[in-house]
Order: structure tokens, then C-alpha cells, then sequence
């Protein structure tokens, strides 16, 4: 009976079309990739029979995310010239006015079509991870589970490259060219809602939050070169020279020890002055919320909303510390490491140019 019921939809009617891909001044938020598209596709195909219903719901779902998509399709594109009461907007103009420095939220200052598609972004993120539980449940490959786990990954680092493309563009120590390609790449996130660089760089930073999962930091001298090395050992070239690279300056290795250690950097400093004064060697996972007075979540799931949230704690102490201009990291991990690879794409551009 629910077979007879269901009616087909098909995938394709979620995917921009070629002319549309094609299209420079396409206004088109990218409801799904190529590579998400024949995802869903395979499973569709597994529900058909082992499921309708929730095929049903599901195509529900994803055409509930299309007509949202729509709806803020039709605000003015940032790409697009306009005129605003006798103003002429362009991107290079939204450029320069994302270069203005201001202090606090920056929410009323930015184009609606922005703020409305970060909702989109996240409502996507949920239907993603539901379909890593109804892969899971219809018993498709493995690869194929872990394919949808990658694609929601990339999804939530999506989310979390508007935040650190944000704070880059108000980082003054980077070069003036180098922050407005930043401002660039972000307008082109907010238009179409997809980003090269975020899926170069999202499967470095899945692997880094794997490998600071499964391992367990000895909070002892609180320097975590062990736990550095067992990362890298895991990591590919362009973390390593990364690491090779950056980590020498203080402000990065700062930064890397917040991120190893799940804890700030004036808690780390505290624990560190503890130990050295009660002269103890070594403390487990357990006893950091009596060293610190307070109760301190050190264990880590594999729920990537998890990531997200530690992430933002980050990055909301590195914001008030910069602001107050106070001891520690100015910065996150990932703004460190989405700096070096905006940086070196900007070289290889460069050297390219006059290889020809």
C-alpha cells in the first residue's frame, strides 16, 4: 500500500542545471553538488524498496530545502550591480565596506541575503546528518556512509568558514590584498552557499578533530608535543607544512594548545602554574575540573556539532582578547590554517602568472 502511494521524485529537479553552473552571474544558492546529488541519488535508489515512506519524507525534506533556496535566490545578488537610492552597490564596493573595522556584531551591517543563507546552510546540515543515520539503517556501503559523513563535514565547515573569513578580514597583520581576496571568497559563499577553499581544507580539519578526539592528551608539562606528533603522523602534506611553517610563532602554538588540550589559554595557564608549584608530574583527564575549580567537559564525541560548538568558544575568547588586547591567541586554529592556505593558493597564483 505505501509503495503504491509514494510518488517518484526526481533527484535532478534539486540540482542546478549546466547553463545555470555555467552562468558567472548566477544568483543561484547551490542547493546540491555534483557529488552530493549522486549521493542522494544511491540513496534514493536503496530506499525504493527498503523504505518508501521515508523516501517520501525525505524527498520532502530536500524539496523543502529547494523552495528555501529559491526564496533567498530572489534577494539582490552580491555579485550584480545595483543602485540604492541614487547609490551605485557593486562586489568590489561591499568589498571595501566588509575592510571597515567595526567592534561587535556585525549582523546589521551585512547583506540580507547573507544572514538568510546561513539558515539555509544549517537546515542542510541537518538533512545531511539524518541521511548518515538512514544510509546506516538501510545498510548501504560502507564508503557510501562515509562519503555522506564527509559531505556533512563539509557542510559544517562551511558554517564555520563565514566566522573565520570574518575574522581574517579584520585581521590587520594580514596583507591589505590578501584580506580583500578573503572578503571576495566570502561574498561568493554568501551568493552561492558552496566554497572551494572550505572543501580543500574541510577534510584536514575532519582528520585533525579525529585524531585530538581518539587521542588523550597527558596534561602533565601541558605542552603536548606527543599529542602534536600523533596528529601529524595522521595528517597529510598540507598540514604538515603547516605545522613546519607556523607553528614556531607563539601565537600559533597558543592556539594549537587551546585546540589539543579542549581548554583556553588561561586555563592552561593556570594548570600550568599549579603543577609546577605543588611539583606534579602528570594529571588525568578526570582531575582537571578539581585543579581548576570549576566542572570542564574533556571528553570528546564523534557528533560533529561538538567541533562546531568548541570551535565558537574559541573563537569567542580569541575575539575578547584581541578587543581587550590581552595575553594569549587573537586567533583560532582554523584561522590560522585557512590564513596559510588563502596565502599560498595567492603564491601559486602569483608564481603562475610569471611561469608564463
Amino acid at each position: 500500500m505505501l509503495q503504491q502511494e509514494f510518488t517518484s521524485v526526481n533527484i535532478e529537479e534539486f540540482f542546478d542545471s549546466d547553463t545555470d553552473k555555467n552562468n558567472d552571474f548566477s544568483t543561484d544558492i547551490v542547493v546540491l553538488t555534483e557529488q552530493e546529488n549522486a549521493l542522494v541519488n544511491k540513496l534514493f535508489d536503496k530506499l525504493k524498496t527498503a523504505s518508501p515512506e521515508t523516501l517520501q519524507g525525505l524527498t520532502d525534506r530536500i524539496a523543502q530545502m529547494k523552495r528555501l533556496a529559491a526564496n533567498i535566490t530572489h534577494f539582490p545578488s552580491l555579485l550584480q550591480r545595483q543602485i540604492v537610492m541614487g547609490e551605485t552597490r557593486t562586489q568590489y564596493t561591499l568589498i571595501e565596506a566588509l575592510l571597515v573595522h567595526r567592534d561587535g556584531d556585525k549582523m546589521l551591517h551585512l547583506p540580507s541575503k547573507a544572514t538568510l543563507g546561513k539558515g539555509f546552510l544549517v537546515v542542510k546540515y541537518h538533512t545531511f546528518a539524518s541521511m548518515i543515520r538512514l544510509a546506516e539503517a538501510a545498510n548501504m556501503e560502507k564508503k557510501d556512509v562515509k562519503a555522506f559523513q564527509s559531505a556533512t563535514s563539509a557542510i559544517l565547515f562551511t558554517l564555520m568558514a563565514e566566522d573565520v573569513y570574518m575574522d581574517l578580514i579584520d585581521d590587520t597583520s594580514i596583507p591589505l590584498d590578501i584580506r580583500r581576496q578573503i572578503a571576495f571568497s566570502l561574498i561568493i559563499l554568501w551568493e552561492h552557499r558552496h566554497d572551494q577553499t572550505v572543501l580543500d581544507a574541510a577534510p584536514v580539519l575532519q582528520a585533525v578533530w579525529e585524531a585530538r578526539r581518539n587521542l588523550a592528551p597527558a596534561f602533565g608539562t601541558m605542552v603536548g608535543t606527543s599529542e602534536l606528533l600523533l596528529i601529524s603522523i595522521q595528517m597529510d602534506e598540507d598540514w604538515n607544512a603547516f605545522l613546519k611553517a607556523k607553528l614556531g610563532d607563539k601565537e600559533i602554538s597558543q592556539a594549537m594548545e587551546e585546540f589539543l588540550f579542549g581548554l583556553s589559554y588561561e586555563q592552561i595557564q593556570t594548570l600550568k602554574t599549579t603543577l609546577r608549584e605543588q611539583g606534579i608530574s602528570a594529571i588525568g583527564r578526570d582531575e582537571i575540573s578539581a585543579f581548576l575549580g570549576q566542572p570542564i567537559k574533556t571528553d570528546l564525541t564523534s557528533d560533529l556539532r561538538d567541533f562546531y560548538m568548541l570551535y565558537t568558544v574559541r573563537r569567542d575568547n580569541a575575539r575578547v582578547r584581541k578587543r581587550l588586547n590581552i595575553p594569549g591567541p587573537h586567533n583560532t586554529l582554523e584561522d590560522h590554517y585557512m590564513r596559510f592556505i588563502l596565502e599560498r593558493n595567492k603564491e601559486k597564483q602569483h608564481n603562475d602568472v610569471y611561469a608564463k
